[in-house]
């Protein structure tokens, strides 16, 4: 209908157009051929054949990653024996609190009970001051009598 596809009317639709890229040419690797070996028979004949390299070892296998799981029970492990070690230490520092208040309370009581003491035996052997005698006193209607 259109021929030329650059006049296209206002309502047609764009048309994307694709260039193909053409695919680099790859060389094939060249390929090794086992050297032949010849050996000669004491009888006289003659064995050909390829030569047999070594035996190699099979490749280690590569060990599996470590799974999440173990590191993260690992971790966790690890972290609660350091909590584990912190409560121990904040238990000994708690024991050693309260023996060091025990201590101080009992050291204030001797030392409380030792002042009372030296005040009570002093103050038995004083024998000067001032002395004061009480009388018998009559008291009537609000008034002292002597």
């Amino acid at each position: 209908m259109y021929p030329d596809l650059t006049t296209q009317p206002p309502t047609a639709r764009a048309v994307e157009l694709h260039h193909l890229t053409p695919l680099p040419t790859i060389a094939p690797a060249p390929v090794a051929v086992p050297t032949v070996a010849s050996i000669v028979l004491p009888d006289g004949r003659v064995v050909t054949g390829y030569a047999v390299s070594p035996m190699q070892p099979e490749p280690v296998v590569a060990k599996p990653p470590v799974s999440r799981a173990a590191v993260n029970a690992a971790l966790g492990g690890v972290g609660f024996l350091a909590v584990c070690g912190g409560l121990l230490l904040l238990t000994s520092f708690i024991t050693a609190l309260a023996a060091l208040i025990a201590q101080l309370i009992t050291l204030a009581a001797v030392i409380f009970g030792g002042w009372i003491a030296v005040q009570v035996f002093s103050a038995s052997g004083h024998r000067g001051g001032t002395t004061v005698n009480i009388r018998k006193a009559v008291i009537k209607r609000n008034h002292f009598h002597h």
